[in-house]
């Protein structure tokens, strides 16, 4: 950074706060805790930790640890877990970075983080917050949930397969919408994958108490296992049953199994600080504005940045696995965003862009002391972003990828899309009025489904079905 300011002091432009600021040393001897910084108004405050991030992602990947660390101390400063939006997230992207120079000592690393304790209650208590809060699964779930109404028509013995079987409201809903059918309702038999036996149990008698209530004949199959090691013998389709299969966030985890954690990744260049000047020169009101008008070090945050090829040994098989059972339909929810970049500049940049608007969402949705927003932000946001940055190899389970790679996926695999009716969109669209907030918005993309907060899309639903028994 010092390098930064020499560079920088012979420019004439100095006219913003900011600009004077990018001439500054952070070095120690402007002494400790930079009384300037806490200065900042909220709009300078937000560049200017940008700055900072990005400077701190490069000197941890280029393993210049004492600049990282100067960055961090003043990150410190400006970002706060109960401030504003971009105070919140930065705390956590901080907290990544950390953690990723600390995995460079893995005895100091394990010391540090020996007595963490992760609660299931709590992680799916935060789901369910989330649930709640923000209409993205819901949207998820309703349109999912009209697909396979849709494709079951007139069936008479369904099995849906859930990949994550953790929350029963979606099939709830879907038990309620079948005992309705004006035909009667089908024989239903849903398989429940989880890690845990406790979740499968707690959904099993939730759906079955529905069930009965609405005396429809069910049956609740639970897998315990983790998805990469699912077997395909243990679903037990049987011959004359109608498959659905259902993913909400869970095929992306599938992606590491690839990787054997030897990989290594190429350091990009630090920013130059002619780059970093002219980002702050613009002075855009938001984080979106500053990355979509400025790409720092060459990196473009086009939907094509940092993604990986489409091909995946393990996906590749999972999904001819589950294509051999001859599903008449498969609904897959994702996040919309690439965050599977060989490098780490590359996650941080779509990193910064997909947390800023979920960040956003919460803080249109309940007021910076609540303890449900914390919750989210720490135990859901905060712990993706620190596997996106900090963990690379088997390890790194959120990488997350576009529509795109996915309808490519599945295209090569031998999957059909089934494009999404003009029924379930509209459910999706009255869903959305009923919410009573204009910054969430939806659109059709390729025949699936993308839902955006403001114009950043977020999460995407698309259908497939057995291409070579349907189509």
């Amino acid at each position: 950074m010092a390098g930064m300011v020499q560079e920088d002091a012979s420019s004439s432009v100095t006219s913003s706060p900011l600009q004077i600021f990018s001439l500054m040393s952070i070095s120690p001897s402007m002494g400790s805790p930079y009384p300037w910084l806490r200065e900042l108004k909220s709009e300078d405050r937000g560049l200017y930790l940008i700055q900072l991030l990005l400077s701190c992602a490069n000197h941890v990947a280029a393993g210049s640890l004492d600049n990282a660390n100067l960055c961090l101390e003043q990150i410190s400063l400006l970002a706060s877990p109960d401030g504003d939006s971009m105070q919140r997230m930065s705390a956590y992207f901080t907290e990544a970075l950390a953690g990723r120079i600390l995995k460079s000592w893995p005895g100091l690393y394990k010391a540090l983080n020996s007595t963490k304790i992760s609660s299931l209650s709590e992680s799916i208590l935060v789901r369910r917050l989330f649930f709640e809060l923000c209409p993205f699964l819901k949207l998820a779930y309703v349109v999912s949930n009209q697909a396979i109404l849709e494709a079951m028509e007139g069936e008479k013995m369904i099995h849906i397969i859930d990949l994550n079987s953790a929350e029963p409201a979606q099939w709830i809903a879907l038990i309620q919408a079948l005992s309705a059918r004006p035909e009667g309702p089908p024989h239903l038999r849903i398989t429940g994958i989880h890690e845990q036996k406790v979740v499968l149990e707690q959904t099993a008698l939730r759906l079955t108490e529905e069930a009965e209530k609405l005396d429809i004949p069910f049956q609740f199959n639970p897998i315990v296992s983790k998805l990469e090691n699912l077997d395909m013998e243990s679903l037990r389709v049987k011959t004359g049953e109608a498959l659905a299969i259902s993913s909400v966030l869970q095929l992306h985890s599938l992606l590491a199994a690839d990787d054997d954690g030897q990989r290594k990744t190429t350091p990009p260049k630090t920013p130059s600080s002619a780059h970093l000047h002219r980002a702050l020169q613009m002075n855009p009101s938001t984080l979106g504005e500053l990355l979509e008008k400025e790409s720092i070090n060459g990196h473009s945050t086009s939907p094509d940045s940092g993604s990986s090829t489409p091909f995946s040994a393990k996906m590749e098989s999972f999904l001819s696995s589950l294509l051999g059972l001859s599903p008449k339909i498969m609904v897959v929810t994702e996040q919309e965003s690439n965050h599977n970049g060989s490098t780490l500049m590359d996650r941080l940049l779509e990193a910064l862009y997909f947390y800023a608007a979920l960040f956003d969402c919460l803080e249109s949705t309940l007021p910076r002391g609540s303890i449900e927003r914390l919750k989210i932000e720490k135990m859901w946001f905060g712990e993706e972003i620190k596997n996106i940055i900090a963990c690379e190899g088997i390890e790194r389970k959120e990488r997350h990828e576009k529509l795109e790679k996915w309808i490519q996926r599945f295209d090569l695999t031998g999957y059909g899309r089934v494009p999404l009716s003009y029924y379930g969109m509209l459910q999706a669209r009255r869903l959305l009025q009923n919410y009573g907030c204009d910054g969430y918005k939806i659109k059709e993309e390729n025949g699936a489904l993308v839902i955006c907060w403001q114009d950043r899309a977020l999460f995407s639903l698309s259908a497939w079905r057995c291409r070579r028994r349907y189509d």
